[in-house]
Protein backbone atom coordinates (compact mmCIF):
# COMPACT_ATOMS: atom_id res chain seq x y z
CA UNK A 1 0.00 0.00 0.00
CA UNK A 2 1.38 3.40 -1.00
CA UNK A 3 1.83 6.11 1.63
CA UNK A 4 -1.05 8.22 0.29
CA UNK A 5 -3.36 5.19 0.25
CA UNK A 6 -2.59 4.49 3.91
CA UNK A 7 -3.32 8.11 4.89
CA UNK A 8 -6.57 8.12 2.92
CA UNK A 9 -7.54 4.82 4.55
CA UNK A 10 -7.30 6.38 8.01
CA UNK A 11 -9.11 9.48 6.76
CA UNK A 12 -12.01 7.49 5.33
CA UNK A 13 -12.26 5.33 8.46
CA UNK A 14 -12.82 8.49 10.49
CA UNK A 15 -15.05 10.07 7.85
CA UNK A 16 -17.55 7.21 8.28
CA UNK A 17 -18.00 8.21 11.93
CA UNK A 18 -18.53 11.83 10.94
CA UNK A 19 -21.02 11.18 8.15
CA UNK A 20 -19.26 13.49 5.71
CA UNK A 21 -20.90 13.86 2.33
CA UNK A 22 -18.91 12.81 -0.75
CA UNK A 23 -18.39 16.41 -1.87
CA UNK A 24 -16.79 17.67 1.34
CA UNK A 25 -14.80 14.43 1.62
CA UNK A 26 -13.34 15.02 -1.84
CA UNK A 27 -12.52 18.65 -0.98
CA UNK A 28 -10.70 17.65 2.21
CA UNK A 29 -8.69 14.86 0.58
CA UNK A 30 -7.57 16.83 -2.49
CA UNK A 31 -4.40 18.96 -2.20
CA UNK A 32 -4.67 22.63 -3.17
CA UNK A 33 -1.45 22.64 -5.17
CA UNK A 34 1.26 20.21 -6.24
CA UNK A 35 4.53 21.63 -7.53
CA UNK A 36 7.40 19.77 -9.17
CA UNK A 37 10.56 21.57 -10.26
CA UNK A 38 13.89 20.64 -11.82
CA UNK A 39 16.94 21.77 -9.85
CA UNK A 40 20.13 22.06 -11.90
CA UNK A 41 23.37 23.00 -10.15
CA UNK A 42 27.08 22.76 -10.85
CA UNK A 43 28.68 20.15 -8.60
CA UNK A 44 32.15 20.47 -7.09
CA UNK A 45 33.46 18.20 -9.86
CA UNK A 46 32.31 20.66 -12.51
CA UNK A 47 29.56 18.32 -13.69
CA UNK A 48 25.89 19.28 -13.66
CA UNK A 49 23.67 17.74 -11.02
CA UNK A 50 19.96 17.46 -11.75
CA UNK A 51 17.50 16.91 -8.91
CA UNK A 52 13.73 16.91 -8.61
CA UNK A 53 12.09 19.13 -6.01
CA UNK A 54 8.53 18.87 -4.75
CA UNK A 55 6.15 20.98 -2.69
CA UNK A 56 2.59 19.86 -2.00
CA UNK A 57 0.24 22.36 -0.37
CA UNK A 58 -2.67 20.37 0.96
CA UNK A 59 -5.00 22.72 2.82
CA UNK A 60 -5.12 26.34 3.97
CA UNK A 61 -8.63 26.62 5.39
CA UNK A 62 -7.34 27.18 8.96
CA UNK A 63 -4.30 29.31 8.16
CA UNK A 64 -1.03 29.31 6.18
CA UNK A 65 0.29 25.89 5.24
CA UNK A 66 3.06 24.28 7.26
CA UNK A 67 5.32 21.33 6.68
CA UNK A 68 8.85 20.04 6.55
CA UNK A 69 11.31 19.87 3.71
CA UNK A 70 13.12 16.53 3.43
CA UNK A 71 16.25 15.72 1.46
CA UNK A 72 16.26 12.01 0.71
CA UNK A 73 16.93 9.80 -2.29
CA UNK A 74 13.51 8.13 -1.98
CA UNK A 75 11.45 11.34 -1.96
CA UNK A 76 8.61 11.04 -4.47
CA UNK A 77 5.26 12.78 -5.14
CA UNK A 78 3.19 10.09 -3.42
CA UNK A 79 5.16 10.30 -0.17
CA UNK A 80 5.06 14.10 -0.17
CA UNK A 81 1.29 14.07 -0.81
CA UNK A 82 0.74 11.71 2.10
CA UNK A 83 2.86 13.74 4.50
CA UNK A 84 1.21 17.02 3.44
CA UNK A 85 -2.19 15.53 4.22
CA UNK A 86 -0.98 14.27 7.61
CA UNK A 87 0.26 17.79 8.41
CA UNK A 88 -3.24 19.16 7.79
CA UNK A 89 -4.73 16.81 10.36
CA UNK A 90 -1.77 17.20 12.74
CA UNK A 91 -2.00 20.99 12.93
CA UNK A 92 -5.76 20.73 13.42
CA UNK A 93 -5.39 18.15 16.21
CA UNK A 94 -2.85 20.44 17.92
CA UNK A 95 -5.30 23.31 17.35
CA UNK A 96 -2.73 25.69 15.91
CA UNK A 97 -3.77 28.01 13.03
CA UNK A 98 -2.09 26.21 10.15
CA UNK A 99 -2.90 23.96 7.25
CA UNK A 100 -0.71 21.19 5.87
CA UNK A 101 2.12 21.10 3.35
CA UNK A 102 5.24 19.07 2.70
CA UNK A 103 8.23 19.28 0.42
CA UNK A 104 11.32 17.44 -0.59
CA UNK A 105 14.29 17.17 -2.89
CA UNK A 106 15.17 13.81 -4.38
CA UNK A 107 18.84 13.62 -3.46
CA UNK A 108 21.20 11.83 -1.11
CA UNK A 109 22.57 14.55 1.20
CA UNK A 110 25.31 12.22 2.45
CA UNK A 111 26.81 12.26 -1.04
CA UNK A 112 26.68 16.05 -1.45
CA UNK A 113 29.20 18.50 -0.05
CA UNK A 114 28.25 21.47 2.13
CA UNK A 115 28.65 23.74 -0.88
CA UNK A 116 26.54 21.47 -3.11
CA UNK A 117 23.74 21.28 -0.54
CA UNK A 118 23.68 25.05 -0.33
CA UNK A 119 23.47 25.35 -4.13
CA UNK A 120 20.60 22.82 -4.27
CA UNK A 121 18.71 24.65 -1.52
CA UNK A 122 19.10 28.09 -3.06
CA UNK A 123 18.13 26.81 -6.51
CA UNK A 124 15.02 25.18 -5.02
CA UNK A 125 14.04 28.48 -3.37
CA UNK A 126 14.50 30.25 -6.70
CA UNK A 127 11.79 27.99 -8.11
CA UNK A 128 9.27 28.15 -5.24
CA UNK A 129 9.83 31.53 -3.54
CA UNK A 130 6.58 32.94 -4.94
CA UNK A 131 4.42 30.20 -3.36
CA UNK A 132 5.94 30.19 0.13
CA UNK A 133 5.97 32.90 2.78
CA UNK A 134 4.86 33.72 6.35
CA UNK A 135 1.21 34.00 5.31
CA UNK A 136 1.26 31.33 2.60
CA UNK A 137 3.41 28.28 3.36
CA UNK A 138 6.15 27.94 5.97
CA UNK A 139 8.73 25.13 5.47
CA UNK A 140 10.75 23.57 8.30
CA UNK A 141 13.53 20.98 8.69
CA UNK A 142 12.80 17.31 8.08
CA UNK A 143 14.80 14.20 7.26
CA UNK A 144 18.09 15.23 5.65
CA UNK A 145 17.66 18.96 6.28
CA UNK A 146 18.44 21.05 9.35
CA UNK A 147 18.73 24.55 10.78
CA UNK A 148 21.52 25.38 8.32
CA UNK A 149 19.21 24.49 5.43
CA UNK A 150 16.60 26.85 6.86
CA UNK A 151 19.22 29.62 7.18
CA UNK A 152 19.99 29.32 3.46
CA UNK A 153 16.27 29.46 2.65
CA UNK A 154 15.80 32.62 4.73
CA UNK A 155 18.72 34.29 2.97
CA UNK A 156 17.68 33.30 -0.54
CA UNK A 157 14.01 34.14 0.03
CA UNK A 158 14.97 37.53 1.46
CA UNK A 159 16.79 38.41 -1.75
CA UNK A 160 13.38 38.43 -3.43
CA UNK A 161 11.14 39.68 -0.62
CA UNK A 162 13.30 41.55 1.91
CA UNK A 163 14.37 40.26 5.31
CA UNK A 164 11.72 37.67 6.24
CA UNK A 165 12.83 35.24 8.97
CA UNK A 166 9.22 34.00 9.41
CA UNK A 167 9.35 32.28 5.99
CA UNK A 168 10.66 29.12 7.69
CA UNK A 169 10.91 27.68 11.19
CA UNK A 170 13.62 25.53 12.71
CA UNK A 171 16.18 28.27 12.05
CA UNK A 172 19.34 28.92 14.06
CA UNK A 173 18.69 31.05 17.17
CA UNK A 174 20.85 33.80 15.65
CA UNK A 175 18.45 34.18 12.71
CA UNK A 176 15.21 34.17 14.68
CA UNK A 177 14.92 30.54 15.72
CA UNK A 178 13.16 29.56 18.91
CA UNK A 179 14.54 28.19 22.12
CA UNK A 180 13.46 24.56 22.47
CA UNK A 181 12.85 23.91 18.78
CA UNK A 182 15.61 21.31 18.35
CA UNK A 183 14.24 19.05 21.09
CA UNK A 184 10.55 19.89 20.56
CA UNK A 185 9.39 16.65 18.93
CA UNK A 186 11.15 14.52 21.54
CA UNK A 187 9.83 16.73 24.33
CA UNK A 188 6.30 16.38 22.96
CA UNK A 189 6.67 12.61 22.81
CA UNK A 190 7.65 12.63 26.47
CA UNK A 191 4.52 14.62 27.38
CA UNK A 192 2.41 12.18 25.32
CA UNK A 193 4.05 9.21 27.08
CA UNK A 194 3.35 10.69 30.51
CA UNK A 195 -0.31 11.23 29.64
CA UNK A 196 -1.04 7.82 28.12
CA UNK A 197 0.82 5.93 30.85
CA UNK A 198 -1.17 7.77 33.51
CA UNK A 199 -4.34 6.72 31.68
CA UNK A 200 -3.18 3.11 32.01
CA UNK A 201 -2.48 3.50 35.72
CA UNK A 202 1.27 3.42 35.10
CA UNK A 203 4.10 5.74 36.04
CA UNK A 204 6.78 6.66 33.53
CA UNK A 205 9.32 5.97 36.27
CA UNK A 206 10.26 2.32 36.03
CA UNK A 207 8.39 1.71 32.75
CA UNK A 208 10.36 -0.10 30.05
CA UNK A 209 10.76 1.56 26.64
CA UNK A 210 12.13 0.32 23.31
CA UNK A 211 12.98 3.17 20.93
CA UNK A 212 13.59 2.68 17.22
CA UNK A 213 15.72 5.52 15.92
CA UNK A 214 18.44 7.62 17.53
CA UNK A 215 18.32 10.66 15.31
CA UNK A 216 17.04 14.01 16.54
CA UNK A 217 13.60 12.74 17.56
CA UNK A 218 14.68 9.47 19.13
CA UNK A 219 17.66 10.98 20.94
CA UNK A 220 15.66 13.71 22.64
CA UNK A 221 12.76 11.39 23.44
CA UNK A 222 15.19 8.93 25.03
CA UNK A 223 16.86 11.77 26.94
CA UNK A 224 13.63 13.05 28.52
CA UNK A 225 12.18 9.58 29.14
CA UNK A 226 15.41 8.31 30.73
CA UNK A 227 15.73 11.39 32.95
CA UNK A 228 12.18 10.78 34.21
CA UNK A 229 13.26 7.40 35.56
CA UNK A 230 12.12 5.06 32.79
CA UNK A 231 14.28 2.18 31.55
CA UNK A 232 15.30 2.26 27.88
CA UNK A 233 15.77 -1.48 27.38
CA UNK A 234 16.37 -1.42 23.61
CA UNK A 235 17.40 1.20 21.08
CA UNK A 236 18.50 1.34 17.45
CA UNK A 237 19.93 3.58 14.76
CA UNK A 238 21.04 3.01 11.17
CA UNK A 239 24.01 0.92 12.34
CA UNK A 240 21.89 -1.63 14.23
CA UNK A 241 20.21 -2.22 17.57
CA UNK A 242 21.33 -2.69 21.17
CA UNK A 243 19.59 -3.94 24.32
CA UNK A 244 20.05 -4.03 28.08
CA UNK A 245 17.30 -5.39 30.32
CA UNK A 246 18.56 -3.23 33.19
CA UNK A 247 18.29 -0.09 31.10
CA UNK A 248 20.68 1.76 28.80
CA UNK A 249 22.59 4.78 30.14
CA UNK A 250 21.32 7.37 27.64
CA UNK A 251 23.77 10.12 28.62
CA UNK A 252 26.68 7.73 28.06
CA UNK A 253 25.15 6.52 24.79
CA UNK A 254 24.72 10.08 23.52
CA UNK A 255 28.41 10.79 24.22
CA UNK A 256 29.44 7.52 22.56
CA UNK A 257 27.28 8.21 19.49
CA UNK A 258 28.73 11.72 19.06
CA UNK A 259 32.28 10.40 19.30
CA UNK A 260 31.81 7.31 17.10
CA UNK A 261 29.08 8.35 14.67
CA UNK A 262 26.69 5.57 15.69
CA UNK A 263 25.62 3.39 18.62
CA UNK A 264 27.34 0.30 17.19
CA UNK A 265 29.75 -1.21 19.68
CA UNK A 266 28.42 0.68 22.69
CA UNK A 267 29.87 -1.18 25.71
CA UNK A 268 26.84 -0.61 27.95
CA UNK A 269 24.54 -2.94 25.98
CA UNK A 270 24.58 -6.03 23.78
CA UNK A 271 23.98 -6.01 20.05
CA UNK A 272 20.69 -7.46 18.79
CA UNK A 273 19.15 -7.82 15.33
CA UNK A 274 17.64 -4.55 14.14
CA UNK A 275 14.25 -6.16 13.50
CA UNK A 276 14.23 -7.62 17.04
CA UNK A 277 13.84 -4.16 18.55
CA UNK A 278 10.19 -3.91 17.47
CA UNK A 279 9.35 -7.15 19.25
CA UNK A 280 11.32 -6.38 22.43
CA UNK A 281 9.85 -7.25 25.81
CA UNK A 282 8.81 -3.75 26.90
CA UNK A 283 5.89 -1.70 28.13
CA UNK A 284 6.13 1.01 25.48
CA UNK A 285 7.40 0.75 21.90
CA UNK A 286 8.38 4.08 20.36
CA UNK A 287 9.14 3.90 16.61
CA UNK A 288 10.95 7.15 15.80
CA UNK A 289 12.65 6.35 12.50
CA UNK A 290 11.02 5.57 9.13
CA UNK A 291 7.46 4.78 8.09
CA UNK A 292 5.92 1.35 7.49
CA UNK A 293 8.00 -0.52 10.05
CA UNK A 294 5.11 -2.17 11.93
CA UNK A 295 3.52 -4.42 9.34
CA UNK A 296 1.35 -7.50 8.99
CA UNK A 297 4.56 -9.55 8.99
CA UNK A 298 5.79 -8.54 12.45
CA UNK A 299 2.77 -7.12 14.29
CA UNK A 300 1.77 -10.44 15.86
CA UNK A 301 5.14 -10.62 17.62
CA UNK A 302 4.92 -7.19 19.26
CA UNK A 303 4.89 -7.47 23.05
CA UNK A 304 4.50 -3.83 24.05
CA UNK A 305 1.25 -2.74 25.71
CA UNK A 306 1.50 0.75 24.22
CA UNK A 307 2.91 2.08 20.94
CA UNK A 308 3.72 5.79 20.65
CA UNK A 309 4.41 6.84 17.06
CA UNK A 310 7.38 9.19 16.91
CA UNK A 311 7.85 8.67 13.17
CA UNK A 312 5.34 9.57 10.47
CA UNK A 313 3.28 6.56 9.40
CA UNK A 314 5.24 3.79 11.13
CA UNK A 315 2.20 1.48 11.27
CA UNK A 316 0.53 0.07 8.17
CA UNK A 317 -3.30 -0.08 8.08
CA UNK A 318 -3.28 -3.90 8.21
CA UNK A 319 -1.10 -3.85 11.33
CA UNK A 320 -3.19 -1.09 12.85
CA UNK A 321 -6.37 -3.14 12.54
CA UNK A 322 -4.65 -6.09 14.25
CA UNK A 323 -3.43 -3.89 17.12
CA UNK A 324 -6.94 -2.53 17.66
CA UNK A 325 -8.36 -6.05 17.88
CA UNK A 326 -5.64 -7.09 20.33
CA UNK A 327 -6.34 -4.10 22.56
CA UNK A 328 -2.86 -2.61 22.18
CA UNK A 329 -2.99 1.16 22.58
CA UNK A 330 -1.51 3.09 19.64
CA UNK A 331 -0.87 6.80 20.20
CA UNK A 332 -1.00 8.09 16.60
CA UNK A 333 1.65 10.15 14.85
CA UNK A 334 -0.68 13.06 14.10
CA UNK A 335 -0.75 13.71 17.84
CA UNK A 336 2.32 12.05 19.33
CA UNK A 337 4.97 13.78 17.21
CA UNK A 338 3.19 17.15 16.98
CA UNK A 339 5.66 18.78 19.37
CA UNK A 340 7.85 19.89 16.48
CA UNK A 341 5.14 21.75 14.60
CA UNK A 342 3.76 23.24 17.82
CA UNK A 343 7.11 24.83 18.70
CA UNK A 344 7.50 25.81 15.05
CA UNK A 345 4.26 27.73 15.53
CA UNK A 346 5.76 29.39 18.61
CA UNK A 347 8.82 30.34 16.54
CA UNK A 348 6.62 31.85 13.82
CA UNK A 349 4.67 33.82 16.44
CA UNK A 350 7.91 35.18 17.89
CA UNK A 351 9.10 36.21 14.41
CA UNK A 352 5.84 37.97 13.60
CA UNK A 353 5.76 39.73 16.99
CA UNK A 354 9.54 40.34 16.98
CA UNK A 355 9.63 39.21 20.60
CA UNK A 356 11.60 36.29 22.03
CA UNK A 357 10.24 33.71 24.47
CA UNK A 358 12.29 32.05 27.19
CA UNK A 359 12.74 28.28 27.07
CA UNK A 360 10.57 27.87 30.16
CA UNK A 361 7.64 29.52 28.39
CA UNK A 362 8.14 27.43 25.25
CA UNK A 363 8.06 24.17 27.24
CA UNK A 364 5.13 25.28 29.36
CA UNK A 365 3.03 26.23 26.33
CA UNK A 366 4.03 23.03 24.51
CA UNK A 367 2.91 20.87 27.43
CA UNK A 368 -0.42 22.69 27.67
CA UNK A 369 -1.20 22.19 23.98
CA UNK A 370 -0.12 18.53 24.01
CA UNK A 371 -2.24 17.74 27.07
CA UNK A 372 -5.23 19.66 25.70
CA UNK A 373 -5.01 17.70 22.44
CA UNK A 374 -4.72 14.38 24.27
CA UNK A 375 -7.73 15.18 26.44
CA UNK A 376 -9.83 15.97 23.37
CA UNK A 377 -8.67 12.84 21.52
CA UNK A 378 -9.51 10.72 24.54
CA UNK A 379 -13.00 12.28 24.70
CA UNK A 380 -13.53 11.56 21.01
CA UNK A 381 -12.46 7.95 21.53
CA UNK A 382 -14.87 7.53 24.43
CA UNK A 383 -17.82 9.25 22.74
CA UNK A 384 -17.39 7.40 19.47
CA UNK A 385 -16.18 4.09 20.95
CA UNK A 386 -13.13 4.02 18.71
CA UNK A 387 -9.36 3.78 18.90
CA UNK A 388 -7.09 6.80 19.47
CA UNK A 389 -6.00 7.11 15.83
CA UNK A 390 -9.56 7.27 14.56
CA UNK A 391 -10.37 9.70 17.38
CA UNK A 392 -7.47 11.97 16.40
CA UNK A 393 -8.59 11.97 12.77
CA UNK A 394 -12.15 12.71 13.91
CA UNK A 395 -10.91 15.74 15.82
CA UNK A 396 -8.66 17.02 13.04
CA UNK A 397 -11.08 16.43 10.19
CA UNK A 398 -13.99 18.07 12.05
CA UNK A 399 -11.97 21.24 12.65
CA UNK A 400 -10.78 21.48 9.04
CA UNK A 401 -14.24 20.66 7.68
CA UNK A 402 -15.89 23.32 9.81
CA UNK A 403 -13.34 25.96 8.78
CA UNK A 404 -13.81 24.97 5.14
CA UNK A 405 -17.57 25.36 5.40
CA UNK A 406 -17.44 28.65 7.32
CA UNK A 407 -15.13 30.16 4.70
CA UNK A 408 -17.52 29.14 1.95
CA UNK A 409 -14.97 26.94 0.22
CA UNK A 410 -17.54 24.14 -0.05
CA UNK A 411 -21.22 25.03 -0.43
CA UNK A 412 -22.62 21.67 0.58
CA UNK A 413 -24.39 21.73 3.94
CA UNK A 414 -23.01 18.98 6.11
CA UNK A 415 -23.45 17.72 9.63
CA UNK A 416 -20.04 18.80 10.89
CA UNK A 417 -20.83 22.53 11.00
CA UNK A 418 -21.56 22.32 14.72
CA UNK A 419 -18.71 19.94 15.52
CA UNK A 420 -18.42 16.17 15.71
CA UNK A 421 -21.30 13.98 16.71
CA UNK A 422 -21.48 10.46 18.08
Amino acid sequence: MRASEATNYYFQRAAKHLGLGPRIETVLMTPRREVKVEIVVELDSGELGVFKGFRVQHDNSRGPMKGGLRYHHEVDPDEVNSLASLMTWKTAVANIPYGGAKGGVNCDPSKLSHSELQKVTRAFVDEIHDIIGPGLDIPAPDMGSNSQTMAWIVDQYSKYHGWTPAVVTGKPIELGGSEGREQATGQGLFFAAEAVLADHGMDIKGSRFAIQGFGNVGTWAAHFIHNAGAKIVALSDLSGAIANKQGIDIAALMRYSRENGSISGFPGAEAIAAEALLTSDCDVLLPAALGNVITSENVQDIRARIIIEGANGPTTPEADEYLIKKGITVVPDIFANAGGVIVSYFEWVQNVQQFRWRLERVNQELKLLMLDAYSEIRSQAKNNECDLRTAAFLLGISRVARATALRGLENESFCMIDGPHN
